[in-house]
């Protein structure tokens, strides 16, 4: 490995989700010592969040220049790349088979979130990490450096501070005013453990990837991830304070889930199972987004990647890829210009303001297209112009 200079100046990464560990990692690789400063007491990455799909042009070049493509290759599921969408009586308008069309080898294969982070977590240096620190505040300093001010009441100043800490930043407002809106889309996240021993029928309906199921400008999507669960995510086109007036008790899951059902009264009742079925704990996530085309103050001495920099919907599966592209060509920045931070900033953001407006521009197409009116055939007929597209390169 190697050496790190003594005269580095220091750099200082907020949040260790994929975004902050593939840019701490690659930055390592290439001699850089940075340090990771994380919220939680230790990591939650199983805890958080289902399966991702990374993908060949973004996330999978980040793995490669972190050294671990040849891993995420090995543990990575190729096979589950089924994707079927399907309207509320359950009439199917797409279906893809990864099996029949790819051999197995398709471009975006699934890994759980959980799994990547250990996967980026085993190779970097012990003690880059460290946990429980929450940052409160950050400072600018007239030297160009940040004063970082943490809850547990440690002081600290770095030279380089990047903020790698998702969609409530508390790096973004040393950039800019600006702050995240509210799409219009609320999540009801539920679990169904073991899905092809204890309900096989379901498991069976929802192939190995992924089921979205939609009409009525809502949504019931299954997840199939790694470890046989199937994550669902009941969708809703609500207002943002709906989780607080809707009356349905999250707390209390067996009475939610009947309050859930009751919403999706008329859909086909093997639909309605995916709900029904759910066993654990249920979380709710309003989904959030930056304006399309967001940029920041620049600052000689701060940015930002992934959320942080362009949180978007997830309906173009460009979030964690997003985040780990943005580490890529950051940490790549910061290597050709060792002496001058600046320069590596101006780089770096020049790129990523480009692809993530492009990315952000599609994601929030495919939010409007899929929780539209007769969103499942619009689905089916915007596909297979992707098809004709393909066919006729």
């Amino acid at each position: 490995m190697t050496t790190v200079s003594k005269e580095q100046k220091r750099i200082g990464i907020i949040g260790a989700g994929p975004g902050g560990l593939t840019l701490a990692l690659i930055l390592q690789r290439q001699g850089i010592q940075s340090v990771v400063y994380e919220r939680e007491l230790h990591d939650t990455s199983h805890e958080r969040g289902g399966t991702l799909d990374i993908h060949e042009e973004s996330g999978q070049r980040a793995l490669k220049e972190a050294g671990l493509f040849e891993e995420f290759q090995r543990i990575a599921r190729f096979e589950e790349e089924d994707f079927r969408v399907v309207d509320k009586n359950a009439k199917i308008y797409v279906e893809e088979d990864s099996d029949s069309e790819s051999g197995g080898a398709g471009t975006r294969p699934e890994i759980d979130r959980g799994v990547l982070c250990d996967l980026l977590l085993r190779d970097l240096d012990q003690g880059t990490i460290k946990y429980g620190y929450k940052l409160v505040k950050a400072v600018s300093l007239e030297n160009g450096m940040t004063e970082l001010h943490f809850e547990n009441g440690t002081v600290d100043t770095v030279d380089l501070l990047i903020g790698a800490d998702g969609a409530f930043s508390r790096v973004r407002p040393l950039l800019t005013d600006a702050d995240v809106e509210y799409s219009g889309l609320t999540m009801i996240e539920l679990n169904i453990l073991n899905a092809a021993q204890n309900h096989p029928e379901l498991a069976a309906f929802n192939k190995h990837g992924k089921m979205f199921a939609l009409d009525d400008h809502k949504g019931i999507l299954g997840q199939l991830n790694g470890d046989g669960r199937i994550k669902v995510y009941a969708s809703l086109r609500v207002e943002r304070d709906w989780l607080e007036t809707s009356g349905i008790p999250f707390d209390q899951p067996k009475e939610a889930k009947k309050r859930l059902l009751d919403l999706f009264s008329d859909w086909d009742e093997q639909l309605k199972d995916y709900i029904r079925y759910a066993e654990d704990a249920i979380l709710t996530r309003r989904i959030y987004m930056l304006p399309i085309g967001f940029k920041w103050n620049y600052n000689s001495g701060v940015t930002l990647i992934g959320d942080a920099a362009h949180v978007m919907s997830p309906f173009a599966g460009e979030g964690v890829n997003m985040a780990m592209y943005d580490a890529l060509e950051l940490a790549l920045a910061i290597a050709r210009n060792r002496n001058d931070y600046a320069k590596a900033i101006l780089e770096y953001e020049e790129k990523m303001y480009a692809f993530s407006s492009v990315k952000a521009q599609e994601s929030d197409y495919s939010l409007q297209l899929t929780f539209s009116d007769n969103a499942a055939a619009k689905m089916a007929e915007l596909m297979q112009s992707f098809q004709e597209q393909f066919e006729g390169q």
